[in-house]
């Protein structure tokens, strides 16, 4: 049944649904309301075989994941930002021990400046991580997203993140489908672990691998990412069946099939570029949009079979590598290579700015008429940007960007320098 709920709700909802046994808990924004939502549950009896476990950090969060999993319980946990950054030596643990948590990250700008908004360059951060990193367009496909998870996850014995935007879905009220717990267990297999700690049978987790084998542990860390990509398609297809809905896949290609222009984007500004391409195409311009649901693994070949016979793509970026560009572009080239077409890196959105119909409209006018550069920002205020380089072109002690920029534009108590 179609409720009005806020995203994180319905995600709570979602997984408690999937039976979880351990639930790691440390609050941080904007995933707070999902642990909550879950803590509401478990505190209700809703879910009596359920451990919920309150931590002192996003550290011990996954630390203690690490430690219910290796025993067979099903775990779940949730982060964003910061705290993604601060449980990174346990992240690289799970995938490493092939662990089937699953990991919400409620995407979030990564500091400094401290920045609570939505972007992506958290889960960018960890994109090599060894987890697969699933990313939701709305908040019907962040919920429908957990309950894959957990089957993904299991079958391969590997972990998930499910990565929704921070605030923009967490926080927004929409109608949504959550899958009961009776849909949920009908279709979710029990959990078999392929491994487990057993008194009977000890066995050593996390030993020390030296030279001799442990280039075969890695190539088999990535095997499994390969495997995933049959896998997850296969999942998506058996839950559309079930739940008579299309969620997750590989790739969500929108009015592709004779597009000369295609934008690629991730999450949830995908509705709004849907919305731009819809209103081009009323002018008659062959343009459409491919939203990639899995970034990890990347699907090189369903990516080049939708971009293959377009003329252009943009690649609308929420997040960049620093002093080289997009992230998401340059996985597009690599799929196309060595048939490359002309294409751009935008980033836009960062720290939560608003990426805008009107915007997006300037963005593909200016790459139709050769005049947009090959990586750009998005609505970039030139003028602020070429204040900052004057002042420190006159001086030496210029004092903090961050600082000198809020002065500029007139918010908060920053002080001359």
């Amino acid at each position: 049944m179609r409720e009005q709920l806020e995203g994180s709700i319905a995600v709570a909802r979602a997984v408690a649904a999937c039976h979880p046994e351990v639930i790691c808990a440390y609050p941080i924004s904007p995933q707070t309301h999902i642990v909550e939502g879950l803590s509401a549950i478990v505190k209700r009896g809703e879910l009596p075989n359920a451990q919920y476990v309150n931590v002192e950090s996003e550290f011990a969060a996954m630390s203690v994941a690490i430690g219910s999993s290796a025993t067979g319980a099903r775990t779940y946990t949730a982060t964003a930002s910061q705290g993604l950054l601060y449980m990174v030596e346990a992240v690289y643990n799970a995938a490493g021990l092939g662990l089937p948590i699953v990991m919400t990250v409620a995407n979030r700008a990564i500091g400094g400046p401290i920045n609570i908004w939505n972007d992506h360059s958290d889960s960018m951060s960890q994109r090599d991580s060894g987890w697969l990193q699933l990313f939701a367009e709305t908040n019907q496909e962040a919920a429908d997203l957990h309950v894959q998870a957990f089957r993904i996850a299991e079958e391969l014995s590997i972990p998930v993140m499910v990565c929704m935007d921070g605030f923009i879905l967490t926080h927004a009220m929409e109608e949504v489908d959550v899958p009961t717990e009776e849909q949920v267990q009908s279709w979710l297999p029990p959990y078999i672990p392929r491994q487990s700690l057993d008194l009977d049978d000890p066995v050593s987790i996390g030993a020390m691998v030296g030279p001799e084998a442990f280039t075969e542990v890695k190539y088999l860390a990535h095997h499994k990412q390969m495997e995933a990509l049959e896998l997850i398609p296969q999942v998506a297809a058996s839950f559309a069946e079930h739940f008579g809905r299309d969620s997750g896949g590989l790739v969500r290609p929108y009015k592709c099939d004779d597009a000369e222009t295609i934008i690629v984007a991730l999450g949830s500004v995908l509705g709004t570029i849907k919305d731009t391409v819809d209103e081009r195409r009323e002018r008659g311009e062959k343009i459409g949009a491919l939203g990639i649901s899995s970034f990890r693994p990347f699907p090189l070949d369903a990516v080049r079979e939708v971009l293959a016979n377009a003329k252009r793509f943009i690649a609308v970026e929420k997040a960049f590598s620093v002093g080289l560009g997009g992230i998401v572009a340059a996985h597009c080239r690599a799929a196309l290579s060595p048939n490359l077409i002309p294409n751009w890196e935008v980033a836009a959105g960062l720290g939560g700015r608003p990426i805008t119909k009107a915007s997006l409209h300037g963005m593909i006018d200016d790459v139709l008429a050769g005049t947009l550069e090959h990586f750009s920002f998005l609505d970039l205020d030139k003028e602020l940007v070429e204040k900052e380089l004057e002042r420190e072109r006159n001086a030496r002690r210029s004092g903090p960007i961050a600082e000198n920029l809020i002065r500029d534009v007139g918010i908060g108590r920053a002080t001359a320098h």
